[in-house]
């Protein structure tokens, strides 16, 4: 029974529920505490207590019970141990009460408050181009010396999103953006399957609401009968695996909403046209040294009672993910013809491919593991070469260059030697380069793959050999960032670029040096800034860059300025000329100039008439008057304004927080809008377009363009439809939906 612990002064129903929550953390250890590690945990929850005695959640809830839950996660959820729950229970108290980092190190030690400081956010970053990036990246780097800072991220961020129902919407889509963008992702590469799925229908349930209870809906409706056909599916695998004494559960998993609905978006079919709505998982009891057999054995029952898709069969076993995933996936035709997948691994590879990272400790080092044993360690290396070869002072560039670290397909392909590289899906011969080393990318002349000489952009593919030609006395150009995608090689690349830059930036300097001082006797220092601006440039370096280059000519500098001191001032009448000229260029329809609202439908942002603000509407989304919405504060167009579902929106809610204004609609006005549709089906022949054009023309709305394309039976028809708001374009889709031959209508992104 756990001991009674020191709550600090709540009210009485506050402590029964904190106490329950406690007991509920120290019961979710499958394995007895020592001492220690009971004395700790206990020491780390009355402290947090103490701190955030006087704080409550959004919800109304005593906040303590946050930390608690994080924690939680972490044990049951993901399988972390001890250290990781005090981590857990203390991860908000440097940030958010009086409580500092010294003191934490004073009573948990150094390796409590690494992780700790790691967990807290960086102060004073108002000023930033982006807070969440660089708290993101803080976090990013604390994980390459300790992967449990981001494995507690995890659990933090899940916890709040269980709760999010308590934060204002335009919170809700700042959350689900950057969780989106960045841990979903991440979890992914950690091989946190089910925290994976739960991130993504979260946030799917926050931005499409509609279309999540749609899914879920159907899901419920649907569920006896999936059940029943599992079972029918089952019932001779199940006869099979005990004829042949083989130790399995068999057991029928649902496809998560998310990806359900991601299905119906991405390939534009209906709920009822996917086959696949769950997968059947076959976990086999076996020892490490015959997992791979009887993982075979177990594939050669199944497709001998059910017709196998050769092209569906995929084998992670022989060659596990990146994120240590190890499974046997094939497609078989089941009873009805419906197509089923199969997913057979055993006990150890469903742990690793639940709990990832965590759960690959458990199973270290174990016999006739050697091949995967590092698989985590050397993802970690790779993100450890990523942190070291970014020399940009940009954390949204350094997160944009990780994410590319992060997604899901891999391409397998081997050196000359026969040894194997993993690159994610995309990446190019030139990547390849880097892969293998930072130098042997940047002298990187040709490529052979197969034997065969390819382009730097070629696309590698499953069991490519390649082989590298380098010349030493080859450079990176800048044309070679067009060819990869990995973030090593981006960076390598950027960084010689730079290194030639300052190269040709030094001899620029000596030229401009000898001419300021022939011409006006002053020197470069003092007037290279200066210099940059008025010739246009962003700054000196590619100012003094182009005269090395020879691309800037200093031959009227003699007659455009004069020396005043050490310093070179403009002459005064061929500045004025120049800003009349400019003037002029704005006055005359220059597209710098500003945009005024003018005759726009009304728009609340911050809670103030939209009147007090230069916006105008994001031509990326074309948002509706109706749409849910959001205002983005650009560096020279005023505000945009998107909608929340905007192709862009998860960036820029997720990496430029500060920069983003609540914003919705206000008093109904007749405005028109322009909104693109996309209507897919059978092509009955020339009727098509007369049909879908009287059909909206019968609804009062013009058509403001239209074109379709389609063969083999089948077309695509894209419409500009000029509506009032939302709901006459939502009527219009309803409208056209109604044709038997119609099989989709969606909005244009």
């Amino acid at each position: 029974m756990p001991q009674e612990v020191n709550i600090p002064v709540f009210q009485e129903e506050d402590r029964a529920i904190i106490q329950r929550a406690y007991r509920d953390l120290l019961k979710s250890f499958k394995n007895d505490l020592n001492d220690e590690d009971r004395i700790n945990i206990r020491a780390a929850f009355e402290l947090a207590a103490k701190a955030h005695v006087e704080q409550r959640r959004k919800s109304g809830e005593p906040y303590i019970l946050h930390p608690i839950e994080v924690a939680r996660i972490c044990v049951e959820e993901i399988g972390l141990g001890p250290t990781a729950v005090v981590c857990a229970l203390l991860h908000d108290v440097v940030e958010d009460t009086l409580v500092s980092l010294k003191d934490v190190f004073d009573q948990f030690g150094e390796r409590v408050a690494k992780i700790v400081d790691g967990l807290t956010k960086l102060d004073g970053l108002h000023d930033s181009e982006s807070p969440q990036a660089e708290n993101l990246a803080k976090v990013l780097k604390a994980m390459t010396e300790d992967v449990r800072v981001v494995l507690i991220k995890m659990a933090d961020r899940l916890h709040n999103l269980r709760t999010i129902k308590s934060m204002p919407p335009h919170k809700q889509l700042k959350i689900a953006a950057e969780t989106s963008t960045i841990y979903t992702p991440l979890a992914h590469r950690l091989g946190l399957y089910k925290i994976k799925s739960e991130f993504q229908d979260i946030c799917l349930k926050i931005t499409h609401p509609e279309e999540y209870h749609e899914v879920a809906d159907k899901l419920s409706q649907t569920k006896r009968s999936r059940q029943q056909y599992i079972e029918e599916f089952k019932r001779p695998i199940d006869a099979a695996l005990l004829e042949f004494g083989i130790d399995a559960r068999v057991l029928g998993r649902p496809k998560s909403i998310y990806s359900i609905w991601n299905k119906i978006h991405s390939k534009g079919v209906s709920f009822e046209d996917i086959y696949d709505l769950f997968a059947i998982r076959i976990i086999v009891n076996e020892v490490a040294a015959k997992e791979k057999l009887t993982c075979w054995q177990v594939y050669s029952i199944v497709t001998d009672y059910y017709k196998p898709i050769p092209e569906r069969l995929k084998d992670w076993i022989t060659n596990p993910k990146a994120n240590g995933y190890e499974s046997l996936h094939t497609t078989v035709i089941g009873p009805e013809g419906r197509f089923v997948e199969v997913q057979i691994r055993t006990e150890r590879m469903d742990e690793i491919a639940e709990r990832g990272f965590a759960a690959h400790w458990k199973y270290k080092g174990g016999k006739g593991l050697a091949k995967d044993a590092n698989v985590f360690e050397n993802w970690l290396n790779q993100v450890r070469e990523t942190l070291e070869s970014n020399d940009s002072n940009s954390a949204v560039e350094f997160l944009t260059d990780f994410q590319s670290n992060l997604f899901s397909e891999e391409v397998h392909v081997f050196t000359p030697k026969g040894d194997m590289r993993i690159l994610p899906d995309g990446a190019t011969a030139l990547d390849f380069a880097f892969s293998i080393h930072s130098d042997l990318g940047c002298t990187c002349q040709a490529v052979k793959v197969n034997n065969r000489l390819v382009p730097f952009s070629y696309l590698v593919k499953n069991g490519d050999q390649i082989q590298i030609i380098s010349n030493k006395n080859q450079k990176p150009t800048e044309d070679w960032l067009q060819y990869v995608v990995t973030s090593k090689a981006r960076n390598r690349i950027k960084t010689s670029l730079k290194e030639e830059k300052r190269r040709q930036a030094e001899a620029g300097k000596e030229i401009l040096e000898r001419k300021l001082q022939n011409w006006f006797k002053v020197g470069v220092e003092e007037n290279a800034d200066m210099l940059a601006k008025a010739y246009r440039y962003p700054n000196r370096m590619e100012f003094l860059s182009a005269i090395s280059l020879e691309q800037e000519d200093l031959a009227h500098m003699k007659q455009r300025f004069k020396p005043d001191g050490n310093k070179l001032i403009e002459i005064e009448e061929l500045r004025a000329a120049r800003s009349g000229a400019e003037a002029l260029s704005t006055e005359s329809g220059s597209s710098t100039a500003k945009l005024k609202s003018g005759n726009k439908p009304e728009i609340i942002i911050n809670g103030e008439p939209g009147n007090y603000y230069v916006y105008s509407f994001a031509t990326c989304c074309n948002p509706v008057q109706g749409d849910p919405i959001f205002s983005f504060v650009t560096t020279k167009e005023g505000l945009k304004i998107h909608r929340t579902t905007c192709p862009n929106a998860p960036y820029l809610l997720a990496n430029y927080d500060h920069r983003i204004l609540k914003a919705e609609w206000g008093n109904t006005v007749k405005t028109d809008f322009v909104a693109g549709i996309i209507v897919t089906g059978i092509d009955i022949g020339p009727g098509v377009i007369h049909q879908l054009t009287d059909r909206i023309s019968n609804m009062g709305l013009n058509i403001r363009s239209f074109s379709i394309s389609g063969e083999g039976g089948y077309f695509e028809g894209r419409i500009s439809l000029v509506v009032s708001n939302v709901d006459q374009l939502n009527q219009a889709m309803t409208a056209l939906k109604r044709f038997e031959y119609v099989s989709s209508v969606s909005r244009m992104e």
